[in-house]
């Protein structure tokens, strides 16, 4: 393997050239975690992983509590697999509670207040109830405690990682929050080391070629933790040096075959992109604002072989999407005309016809 393997490796492993899954939720739980914040483009994520999907199917399987989402991790959102999200809250809450404290103290959020907002949240969502923010700040209010300003975000973020609530099902475009008894399955808790050394798994299986630091960066786990799940999962990993860095992959891995399907349209905040400390691989320095934002907001981008070749933007229309391309480079004649079928792809998932300009 060498350095221009890299990029062709993960559009493999991160089941982008290739699929080895049929369900929304097998593409969530073989990443561990997807990154959430923008929920259409996550739901893009997934689709853009399994063939003729379409956006409905996604939407149900969250609705079905099969992918959940909280924060989890440096934190933000992620969507996560029903069947996992309790061992990741517990393995992510001790590092999400201390970068946290601060904040919490700066809005006057003690212990006593964050258990009795827990309390009423319960209260308040108990028996299925599926609530917006909005509407459990009111209760809280009502019960004299104050959400105002970023208060209510912490509050909830609070009852997240404390594993009280995820996400409800949507109501029309407003999300909502339930209860996680009421939405998850119940499973047998696992031993810190064992989370540890499922995530390292998880994280190097799905995303690999990649390094330590890229593990950090994209689990939050301290240094010490994320070099304990390497050192857990030694027989289930090999590494090879490139340019003086050490890069992980699975033992069984072989690189793959060029792939003729070779032109990506993926969604802002990919795990392509954003599971990486080092983005050089795909993304080169000088093109990097292009994608990524001063602020750290990452653009919807156009992949030609594994390289960052622009990025991409949608508008919708009444029965239809338009796409524009801002490309870095020239596109050659049949890179065009595959941009044309998976700016189609993208339509047929969101049930509707394609413009491309």
């Amino acid at each position: 393997m060498n350095k221009s393997d890299i990029a062709k490796i993960r559009l493999f492993n991160q089941q982008i050239t290739a699929t080895k899954f049929t369900a929304p939720e097998e593409i969530v739980k073989w990443f561990g975690a997807m990154q959430a914040q923008d929920y259409p483009a996550a739901k893009w994520a997934i689709g853009v992983r399994i063939p003729d999907t379409a956006e409905e199917r996604i939407e149900q399987a969250i609705a079905d509590g099969k992918i959940l989402r909280t924060h989890l991790m440096r934190p933000t959102w992620h969507f996560v697999a029903g069947c996992d999200i309790r061992w990741l809250i517990t393995l992510s809450a001790p590092q999400l509670r201390s970068t946290s404290a601060a904040t919490f103290r700066q809005f006057g959020l003690d212990a006593e207040i964050c258990n009795r907002a827990n309390d009423l949240i319960i209260k308040t969502l108990e028996g299925g109830n599926h609530l917006t923010r909005a509407e459990i700040m009111t209760e809280l209010k009502n019960a004299g405690i104050d959400s105002d300003n970023y208060r209510a975000s912490y509050l909830m973020f609070n009852a997240e990682i404390d594993g009280i609530v995820c996400n409800g099902i949507k109501r029309g475009k407003l999300q909502t929050y339930a209860l996680l008894d009421e939405r998850a399955p119940k499973t047998a808790a696992i031993s810190r080391d064992e989370a540890i050394a499922e995530l390292t798994l998880r994280y190097f299986t799905s995303h690999a070629p990649a390094t330590l630091k890229d593990f950090i960066w994209w689990s939050g786990l301290p240094t010490g933790d994320a070099r304990k799940g390497l050192e857990m999962n030694k027989s289930n990993l090999s590494s090879e040096e490139i340019e003086g860095q050490t890069y992980f992959l699975p033992e069984s891995f072989s690189v793959p075959k060029n792939e003729p399907d070779s032109l990506h349209l993926l969604p802002a905040f990919d795990e392509f992109m954003v599971a990486y400390k080092d983005r050089t691989a795909s993304l080169e320095p000088d093109k990097t604002r292009g994608a990524i934002t001063g602020n750290g907001i990452f653009k919807p981008i156009v992949v030609v072989d594994g390289k960052i070749a622009g990025v991409w933007k949608r508008s919708f229309k009444k029965d239809s999407v338009v796409i524009e391309k801002i490309l870095f480079r020239q596109l050659t004649d049949s890179e065009i005309q595959a941009f044309q079928s998976k700016a189609q792809k993208y339509g047929d998932y969101e049930g509707k016809n394609v413009q491309v300009v």
